[in-house]
């Protein structure tokens, strides 16, 4: 269909890297839980930007650059390694009573997610060599295939997204008014951030 081969494989493949656990989930639940629904959508948005700048520059010939030169691929892996690792180590060191690491300002959460989605190792690796897979080289249809693969996975993610959200959101008006409880949490995602970054950096 539209030179895809086996859409319906396409899709749920896509369906399976937005549920595999990851810094992009993450960065949704920390987004909705410190800056509620607009910090939330925010986050969303950055998100689905970021998944559509890997597709486009996979389109436009990255991924044969990438393969070529491994060294721009480990460099971007410890790029995104520094950057997750640093944002989880501020999470983790900071104090009761601190002034958030995240502004209550949906456009900061919007370019955080969009940097955390750009440096996703699972992010980079479907578009950049799971993805092409899916095109049919004999019935590829140019711009028409991958207009339709980027729709949906704009819709895709749009729908998942924003359900993580609003089920964040639904849970942190119960949690908010316990201080202790929000400090734990945010604990927890620092030494998930810094997990995230150390394996990235080691390319597992």
């Amino acid at each position: 269909m539209f030179g895809i081969s086996n859409y319906g494989a396409f899709v749920i493949a896509f369906i399976l890297l937005l549920l595999l656990p990851g810094p992009g989930n993450l960065a949704l639940i920390t987004s909705a839980g410190k800056g509620g629904l607009k910090g939330g959508v925010a986050s969303v948005f950055g998100l689905l930007l970021g998944d559509q700048i890997l597709l486009w520059l996979t389109v436009a010939g990255v991924a044969a650059l990438l393969a070529a030169n491994p060294i721009v691929f480990h460099a971007l892996q410890w790029l995104g390694a520094a950057y997750l690792a640093w944002l989880g180590f501020k999470m983790l060191t900071a104090k009761p009573g601190d002034k958030p690491l995240l502004n209550i300002k949906a456009g900061h959460y919007f370019r955080q997610t969009l940097v955390i989605t750009l440096f996703n190792p699972k992010a980079i690796m479907f578009y950049v060599a799971f993805f092409p897979q899916f095109i049919d080289p004999l019935k590829h249809q140019g711009m028409v295939t991958f207009g339709v693969m980027a729709a949906t996975i704009a819709v895709l993610g749009f729908v998942y997204c924003i359900s993580v959200v609003l089920i964040t959101h639904f849970m942190a008006e119960r949690i908010r008014a316990n201080p202790r409880v929000t400090d734990g949490l945010q604990k927890v995602a620092g030494v998930f951030l810094i997990g995230f970054g150390v394996k990235l950096a080691l390319g597992k």
